[in-house]
């Protein structure tokens, strides 16, 4: 049986975690960088860059720490940010770590990054933006010129905690500007949202990093559960 949270409950979940000033970012960006070295070992003979798409809040952060770590072991990444506004602290490590930033416009160079890529990681939207999923704006454009490209060169696609642009806790999906996951790799505990359709067909397969919550979850009633 698999269980489904909302956004806000696994937010409170973390609070007090957060509180003790536990590091829940970094282990879930290290998680993260373990499941695409996976993923490029398998793909080794393909060759390219991890791409990032990077969006302003936490799931951004998630993939520039998860990129500072790969190009510290030698991979070659890419980060696309897709706001102006970025998490600061992933920003600096993916810099000092000689991750590449591409900017959104030219939309040359960021198209050309993505058809280079052996893998790309989608960290555009998380749980933050429950109210109004869909993608707008460079990120809606970046997500429109990913998908056909992803579709003809089968790149792999990892989603950081879901797959940008689908609601976390009734899985709706708002608008169809949405890159198919191969593997979400989701923080904490599972969200409503991968489980229901139609966004669980978009969420790939699932992985479920333990940042430690056992204790308050089990304090909650999912939201949804599944066999």
């Amino acid at each position: 049986m698999v269980a489904g949270y909302s956004a806000a409950q696994v937010r409170a979940a973390e609070a007090p975690h957060l509180a003790a000033g536990e590091p829940l970012m970094r282990r879930a960006a290290t998680a993260l960088a373990a499941t695409i070295r996976g993923m490029l070992a398998e793909r080794d003979a393909a060759g390219g860059p991890v791409v990032l798409l990077v969006g302003s809040g936490d799931n951004g952060g998630d993939a520039l720490f998860a990129g500072a770590e790969l190009a510290q072991d030698g991979v070659e990444v890419i980060a696309i940010p897709t706001s102006e506004r970025r998490h600061a602290a992933g920003e600096q490590a993916a810099r000092d770590a000689q991750v590449r930033f591409v900017e959104p416009t030219p939309s040359d160079a960021a198209t050309d990054a993505i058809e280079s890529a052996a893998l790309l990681v989608d960290g555009i939207l998380g749980t933050g933006t429950s109210a109004s999923p869909a993608l707008r704006g460079a990120a809606g454009g970046i997500g429109a010129a990913a998908i056909p490209i992803v579709a003809r060169r089968g790149t792999p696609v990892v989603a950081v905690d879901l797959p940008s642009g689908i609601h976390p806790d009734d899985g709706t999906v708002p608008d169809p500007t949405v890159l198919p996951a191969t593997v979400t790799v989701t923080f904490g505990a599972v969200k409503a949202g991968l489980l229901l359709e139609p966004a669980s067909r978009y969420a790939g397969r699932v992985d479920l990093v333990d940042l430690g919550l056992g204790d308050e979850l089990a304090r909650m009633t999912p939201l949804v559960t599944t066999h």
